[in-house]
């Protein structure tokens, strides 16, 4: 019998932000399904989000425990209880140096996929963008194993100028870089050629641990996943049993997407007058004081019948993988894309920013399992189609 002095203990550090969290907490709770003693460090709110899928984890007799810390949001000069970026209006990031100095052994977690970081890579070794000029023109990412296109408009602004976060974010590489390896939500089948492109031509050691969302077999894991959604397993179920197999879109943005009233507004003209029954999660917008959640009057009682509003959070494996779900309508996070395909759902991509229009590539241009929408960039609507 091994003592628990003995016994491997691997503590949990998550990035605060809910697509950092959400995968980590999975993780955490798969290494502890197997034996291994876990500890997960988070802060009073954002423990909220999950303590009582580790609290079911414990009366199963797993070794996983939560280490609940005081975030100091007010002497951050923060609002009282914004403790992760989805509450941030202005969200900033901070470095961790703390393993490497209490010299503890490393891993680090991306919460991208391996397509994602060798682009990512390939774009910072060789500069493809830096003579071209137009931001619609297209040119092709060297030395990958497919022709990926991009346009140096989908490029992340820290990759096309240097601005305050650059030295930071070479900085998070090189800890990646120097860590004993990654870990990634990612199976080898989805992404192969990029799981050995990471792996052998870029030189850093890698594992797919995922999909780690599919450890979320109770319903109550998948409905409180992330955080409290507005709506009820119960309710939520209930709608979508109501719909014919595969008639249903599901739309999502992500937690941190904030669009301005006038797309939210056109987004609902388009879904409106699709006909077509829906489920819209609806963030908070861009253009008011408090980022506050908005639909254009009188909507919810146009759609009576045929849309389900979710504003917030919502527990999106629970609806992804009913059997009314015929499409995705998503940003392309990665953890979205993870989500749709462990559910076997074809998606339409609609990235907004940062890596969301790395992995679209992958979506649309690589495996090719979705296409891609045409985005709103003025006021002529747009349409949604089946």
């Amino acid at each position: 019998m091994v003592s628990e002095d003995q016994q491997l203990h691997v503590m949990f550090l998550p990035y605060v932000a809910p697509g950092h969290m959400m995968p980590m907490v999975d993780m955490a709770r798969l290494f502890a399904a197997n034996g291994i003693r876990v500890t997960i460090l988070t802060t009073t709110k954002n423990a909220l989000s999950f303590q009582n899928s580790i609290a079911r984890d414990v009366r199963f007799g797993q070794k996983i425990s939560l280490e609940i810390l005081r975030f100091p949001s007010v002497e951050a000069g923060l609002p009282e209880g914004c403790e992760n970026l989805y509450d941030a209006t202005s969200p900033e990031m901070h470095k961790v140096k703390l393993a490497n100095e209490l010299g503890i052994p490393r891993l680090a977690f991306s919460g991208s996929g391996f397509f994602n970081l060798c682009v990512s890579h390939n774009i910072d070794r060789y500069k493809p963008h830096d003579d071209i000029k137009l931001e619609t023109e297209i040119f092709i990412v060297p030395g990958l194993p497919d022709k990926v296109k991009l346009t140096r408009s989908q490029l992340p602004d820290i990759v096309k100028t240097k601005n305050e976060f650059s030295s930071l974010f070479e900085e998070l590489k090189k800890a990646e870089r120097d860590s004993f390896g990654v870990l990634v939500n990612s199976f080898y089948d989805l992404e192969a050629g990029y799981v050995d492109h990471f792996r052998k031509d870029i030189g850093i050691r890698a594992w797919s641990m995922g999909p780690v969302s599919m450890f979320n077999r109770d319903t109550d894991d998948k409905i409180e996943r992330g955080g409290n959604s507005c709506v009820s397993k119960h309710s939520c179920l209930s709608w979508l049993g109501s719909r014919e197999a595969n008639s249903v879109l599901y739309i999502c943005f992500g937690s941190l997407t904030r669009f301005t009233k006038a797309q939210i507004r056109e987004i609902a003209c388009a879904l409106e007058e699709s006909g077509h029954s829906f489920i819209w999660v609806v963030g908070k917008v861009s253009d008011s004081k408090d980022c506050d959640f908005w639909l254009p009057e009188r909507f919810q009682e146009n759609v009576s019948g045929k849309g389900l509003i979710i504003s917030g959070w919502a527990p999106q494996i629970l609806i992804l993988e009913h059997p009314a779900i015929g499409g995705f309508l998503t940003h392309c996070g990665w953890n979205s894309i993870v989500e749709g395909v462990s559910a076997g759902v074809p998606m339409v991509t609609w990235p907004v920013f940062a890596e969301q229009f790395y992995n679209e590539k992958l979506v649309t241009q690589v495996i090719k399992f979705g296409v891609p929408e045409k985005q709103w960039t003025g006021p002529s609507r747009i349409s949604i189609t089946p």
